[in-house]
């Protein structure tokens, strides 16, 4: 009686049948989306880990391996050149096969980057190593509003999305704050067995996530969206591309990612030119980050369909403010130039990938393609922020003429959405 009453107890709440038929829509109303939540958190929390893994191990990296800077540099951003690149196939893969397996793929070419990097002893193996992030990494980026959009609806969708973006932040957060001091002295100053320390947190996260989309409702809903239903790529794209709205978005996306990638690059070193010590420059630079973990959630609370352009202006606002306030500012006004900063850059993403899926035209079954789009145009952008910075800055020997090319960008935002709210059907 005890066997029979275990089978019972462990047997699926739904039969074969309902699972074929479970849809997105039910989806939002079930307990199970909050595991899905924060299984989803913790695949993003490792792709901020191994993000910014390197950046604090670049002296002893550099020192192994014998490359320069400029070399270093250049290893520090080959994934992001492979992600614009894999992004819209990566988004498409997503919505013709599902978040279930999109995740596992990301998670295993994530967990395979950190292993190869650990055990890189030439140039070229580096590249290849943290290259190979650049295609498990957008894989995680557009499956996020992707499993968003499937698991909940409404207001809730731009709240869930927000929180499992923070998982990116804080494990950015966990890199900068822990590979300096405590892993090193953990591993005893062996920068590749903290590498392979991250590589095997980022391989339990997958297995994980396994475990976790193997319930028959998350098959269901793969299944529901996935199956037989994407549209050839191209076709896809085509599509996407053809509606304004969507154009639009794009366009804001390169700002916004020059924004917060020219802002995260350069904002210690325009703290230390302010006359702060390297220490107080990097102490003041968690400041954004770690106001947009915390706000990030409430804006996407607040963020409900009828709010969120209201919600956009109000950002965009904050983010004009604190790169003027940058310019002056010391001791509290400095302080709320950074807030503002973290405030903007931990919430426009969210909103603004909501706003472009939920436009008529993208949907659900388009969600990872439109995401692919948006993360390449953004990481182009996220590419022309800190070299505008750091441009402006050789050419006058200040920081003033990048934060008012922000300034410009920001402001070209806001005009932009005064056209969103007209191209965009209700």
């Amino acid at each position: 009686m005890s066997v029979t009453l275990g089978r019972r107890m462990n047997k699926p709440e739904i039969n074969p049948r309902l699972e074929r038929t479970f849809t997105a829509a039910q989806a939002a109303q079930h307990p199970y989306r909050w595991v899905m939540l924060g299984a989803c958190w913790l695949a993003y929390f490792g792709f901020g880990l191994t993000a910014f893994s390197l950046g604090p191990l670049v002296p002893q990296i550099s020192r192994d391996i014998g490359i320069g800077h400029t070399a270093m540099g250049f290893v520090l951003g080959v994934w992001q050149l492979v992600y614009i690149g894999a992004a819209i196939a990566c988004g498409t893969f997503l919505d013709r096969y599902g978040v279930r397996i999109g995740f596992l793929v990301a998670g295993l070419f994530i967990a395979l980057s950190g292993v190869m990097r650990a055990t890189a002893h030439s140039y070229s193996m580096l590249l290849v190593a943290v290259g190979l992030f650049g295609i498990g990494g957008p894989l995680i980026s557009s499956g996020v509003p992707k499993l968003a959009s499937q698991w909940f609806s409404g207001a809730a969708r731009s709240r869930s999305m927000a929180t499992i973006n923070t998982g990116s932040a804080l494990g950015s957060v966990a890199a900068l704050m822990l590979t300096p001091s405590t892993m090193l002295d953990l591993m005893h100053g062996d920068w590749r067995r903290v590498l392979m320390v991250y590589a095997g947190v980022v391989f339990v996260i997958t297995v994980l996530w396994v475990a976790v989309s193997r319930h028959p409702l998350a098959r269901a809903v793969d299944r529901g969206e996935a199956e037989g239903k994407a549209p050839p790529q191209m076709h896809a794209l085509r599509v996407l591309l053809g509606l304004p709205a969507v154009r639009v978005v794009l366009v804001m996306s390169v700002a916004n990612f020059a924004f917060s990638h020219g802002f995260s690059n350069w904002l210690p070193e325009l703290l230390r030119v302010g006359g702060m010590t390297p220490g107080q420059a990097g102490n003041w630079a968690t400041i954004p980050v770690l106001v947009g973990v915390v706000l990030a959630p409430l804006v996407g609370h607040f963020a409900t369909p009828e709010r969120r352009t209201a919600i956009l202006s109000v950002l965009l606002g904050a983010a004009l403010l604190a790169t003027i306030l940058l310019q002056f500012a010391h001791g509290p006004l400095l302080a709320l130039a950074l807030a503002l900063q973290g405030f903007s850059r931990g919430s426009l993403t969210p909103v603004l990938l909501v706003l472009m899926i939920e436009s008529r035209g993208v949907g659900v079954r388009n969600a990872g393609a439109a995401s692919g789009l948006y993360f390449t145009a953004g990481e182009i952008g996220g590419m022309l922020g800190p070299l505008a910075i750091g441009m402006a800055y050789d050419m006058t020997g200040a920081f003033a003429a990048g934060l008012g090319v922000m300034s410009f960008m920001m402001l070209a935002c806001l005009a932009l959405l005064v056209l969103l709210a007209r191209v965009r059907p209700a």
